[in-house]
């Protein structure tokens, strides 16, 4: 056994959540080893009793208990992709530096694992994108399985602090486009429907979903949280369908599809909240427009703009559209040349 030891947080720990810091540290102990010493009280920082969550900051003081001698690290499961899915990764990079790396992620690949998830995912196929460096990038957000376009990563732990601060913060703007049944009027609005998950079903609680709530509703509405959305209809087919821009300013789980079937307006394609008896404004057709329009989701993150963690410069990455969404496109008539780069630009 090691005796009490007292760890200062250094330079390039801060900003981390206590119990990956400690498993940096001491990557011998399990997470559940870690988990228990917090419970217990035996980890604290800065004398403080802690979760296994709370963050911690650079210069605090992380009390370590007595561990293990013998205790030895878990064996090592190289991460393994195969040469396909590396070409497939490797040909979705839309912008690359020594610091980020822009992926136009296709839709129908998760970003991570979890219930229900196979494990070809991005995390585990960002392996195949270490290119000279010795560490896999790390993702930085996240993008539904079904959704499409830009999805950074960044390549060093100083630049996924700064980027994670900085959409925590919203100090980056994000452009999605999407196909809706129905036209949206006024053609230029916000949504601000709250939202609260509802259950699934089984031990993982699979088919969970967000259910809008009326902003006078919120305050006696327990675990629903705010979410304001920008709109933007761009062009029309008929009274049918229309492509619009949207702008997620809060960014809660499924938002802009829950908030545009709230609305009336359901992301074509979308089967968890544009079903055929959702009601909406494009004649009761739901999400399934028919026809040749593919039933996948129409949902695309076209556009990102941040701020450079290491350069500070402004950083614009565009992504295209995903082959469905393109032939939909194609279908109605609209080329991607045809919106603003920024159709919000003016309300900011």
């Amino acid at each position: 056994m090691s005796r009490v030891q007292t760890v200062t947080v250094a330079e390039d720990e801060g900003d981390q959540r206590l119990d990956r810091w400690f498993k940096r540290r001491f990557p011998q102990i399990p997470q559940g080893r870690i988990d228990k010493m917090c419970r217990k009280g035996e980890i604290r920082v800065d004398g403080g009793r802690v979760k296994g969550a709370t963050r911690v900051e650079v210069g605090q003081q992380v009390r370590i208990p007595p561990l293990p001698d013998d205790a030895a690290p878990p064996p090592t499961k190289r991460a393994t992709v195969s040469d396909a899915d590396a070409r497939m990764i490797r040909a979705c990079v839309i912008y690359k530096d020594d610091h980020v790396i822009a992926l136009n992620k296709p839709p129908g690949l998760a970003v991570q694992g979890g219930s229900g998830q196979s494990e070809r995912h991005v995390d585990a196929l960002s392996a195949a994108l270490m290119f000279d460096f010795e560490e896999k990038p790390r993702l930085v957000h996240r993008l539904d399985k079904d959704t499409s376009g830009v999805l950074l990563l960044a390549r060093t732990r100083m630049a996924a602090k700064a980027l994670t601060a900085a959409m925590r913060h919203r100090e980056t703007r994000k452009i999605y486009w999407a196909l809706v049944a129905g036209v949206p009027t006024p053609y230029l609005g916000e949504i601000r429907y709250g939202l609260v998950k509802a259950g699934g079903h089984g031990r993982s609680g699979e088919g969970e979903k967000m259910i809008a709530v009326h902003p006078r509703d919120m305050d006696d509405t327990p675990g629903a949280k705010r979410a304001h959305t920008l709109y933007a209809t761009l062009f029309r087919v008929a009274s049918r369908a229309a492509w619009v821009a949207l702008e997620p300013v809060t960014g809660r789980t499924h938002q802009l599809r829950a908030h545009m079937a709230e609305i009336g307006h359901p992301i074509a394609g979308d089967g968890k909240y544009g079903g055929s008896g959702q009601d909406n404004m494009g004649d009761g057709w739901g999400a399934q427009l028919g026809g040749v329009i593919s039933k996948k989701l129409h949902l695309h993150a076209r556009m990102m703009r941040f701020e450079h963690p290491e350069t500070r410069k402004v950083i614009t990455v565009t992504a295209e559209l995903p082959d469905h969404m393109a032939h939909s496109w194609d279908t109605f008539g609209w080329t991607e040349d045809l919106a603003a780069d920024d159709p919000f630009e003016s309300l900011q």
